[in-house]
């Protein structure tokens, strides 16, 4: 089974950026959907970025659209959040997670099986 470990927080001004990286160990890394997501203080998990397995299809929720960018390399099992014009409500420990092999991506994190520890970002006003 896939093992995640994501990486790249940390704290920075409103208006910059960071680029968080999620990397999966074991073989099937290439067959699984993917998902960021994130959870400020106080709030729910909010659904963030997910990319297919073959990163043919992408999207984004509503609140990031614009600014993240997700992507993934397959050959280094890593997957890839682009952040940009960071805001202060973008605050939250950010989670990669992985659907079942060859599932499509879905906003529902209810859907995804295996998730890393989270890694926190602060965004600074």
């Amino acid at each position: 089974q896939v093992q995640l470990a994501e990486s790249g927080g940390g704290l920075v001004q409103a208006g910059g950026s960071l680029r968080l990286s999620c990397v999966g160990s074991g073989r099937t890394f290439s067959t699984h959907a993917m998902g960021w997501f994130r959870q400020g203080p106080g709030k729910d998990r909010e659904f963030v970025a997910a990319i297919s397995w073959s990163g043919g299809n992408i999207f984004y929720g509503d609140s990031v659209k614009g600014r993240f960018t997700i992507s993934r390399d397959n050959a280094k099992n890593t997957v890839y959040l682009q952040m940009n014009s960071l805001k202060p409500e973008d605050t939250a420990v950010y989670y990669c997670a992985a659907r079942r092999p060859y599932n499509s991506p879905n906003y529902n994190s209810e859907t995804y099986d295996i998730w890393g520890q989270g890694t926190q970002v602060t965004v600074s006003s």
